[in-house]
């Protein structure tokens, strides 16, 4: 279980929130210009566009959950079990990827979605765990820039890349029944609705929030795909940057699993053990985890992007808090 969604104010966000009964050692990762990035069917990668984002690191390596690159595209990687599939047959006309490759693949390389999709066309993803500890995550990922938002799912049908307007992605079903689903909406309004009961014209609403009414408050994917959709094609926010990361956050926040809601099949609570917001435009990382909810942000800018060494930054997981007296 997860939402991602892409918001737009004077710049460019995206964030996600990692719902999970476990934590898997993830840290912020920048993985700069140089160092180098070995694919396990195309080769290495010795120079790339830099790299920042969640990520566990293994033997070297950064397994990237969600990122954002030097351009301004960013990726997250969620949850997608029993629709995910991924061929165990490579194909000698396309780039064999693994899936734990992807978000290095298309961020070390492409500036856009343009560029992403046109790369993705020329992609076929194989099943290729990572190590024999680490096997293939059943994933489809949200990609996106400043501009627009696409989905890419691997099924027994095939890879396939949806547009995605709504910029709002969580788990299962697949991405079309999601959007479709929005149909049984389509009554919401953010004011008052309107009284049909024309012969008791003294109908007032009892509150504010009624146009709301119906509006999923559950924890499903699908319910948590309306909800996280309806407070981004409606939010309102200034265009400055604490008002923006507060914004999405908030939006976040609306879809984030508190400890004892949701237990999973093996007794387990399913929690959002982290939830983050990209500035995609100027290369900020901002996070906040379960336990501490106080934003903790890392700037791009600030590292050397031209280094060939990976920087890893610790979640900061205890409580934060600023006493006023």
């Amino acid at each position: 279980m997860c939402t991602s969604i892409a918001l737009k104010t004077h710049d460019f966000y995206f964030g996600r929130t990692m719902d999970l009964e476990y934590n898997f050692n993830e840290s912020v990762v920048f993985t700069p210009r140089n160092y180098p990035l070995p694919f396990r069917k195309v080769g290495i990668l010795d120079r790339h566009y830099a790299i920042l984002g969640m990520a566990a690191v293994s033997g070297g390596y950064p397994l990237y959950a969600d990122a954002v690159n030097e351009r301004g595209l960013c990726i997250a990687g969620l949850n997608f079990p029993d629709n995910a599939y991924y061929p165990d047959t490579e194909d000698s006309s396309s780039n064999n990827i693994s899936p734990f490759e992807l978000i290095l693949w298309i961020l070390g390389k492409c500036a856009s979605i343009a560029e992403a999709k046109k790369l993705l066309s020329a992609t076929h993803l194989v099943s290729v765990p990572f190590s024999s500890d680490i096997p293939l995550t059943p994933l489809h990922w949200h990609i996106a820039d400043s501009d627009s938002s696409i989905v890419l799912e691997s099924t027994r049908d095939g890879m396939k890349v949806y547009d995605n307007p709504v910029g709002v992605l969580t788990n299962n079903p697949g991405f079309h029944f999601q959007t479709t689903n929005l149909c049984q909406y389509m009554n919401l309004v953010t004011g008052n609705p309107k009284n049909c009961f024309t012969s008791i014209p003294s109908l007032i609403p009892f509150g504010q929030g009624l146009g709301c009414f119906g509006l999923p408050g559950d924890f499903s994917p699908a319910s948590r795909f309306v909800k996280a959709a309806y407070m981004c094609l409606n939010s309102v926010c200034n265009d400055d940057e604490m008002s923006s990361i507060s914004q999405a956050f908030h939006i976040l926040d609306s879809v984030s699993l508190v400890k004892g809601s949701v237990i999973t099949s093996g007794n387990l609570c399913d929690i959002t053990t982290y939830s983050c917001c990209m500035n995609a435009t100027k290369g900020f990382y901002y996070y906040k985890t379960y336990e501490n909810s106080q934003f903790t942000a890392i700037d791009m800018q600030r590292e050397n992007l031209e280094s060939d060494q990976l920087r890893s930054y610790p979640l900061t997981a205890t409580q934060q808090v600023v006493w006023a007296n």
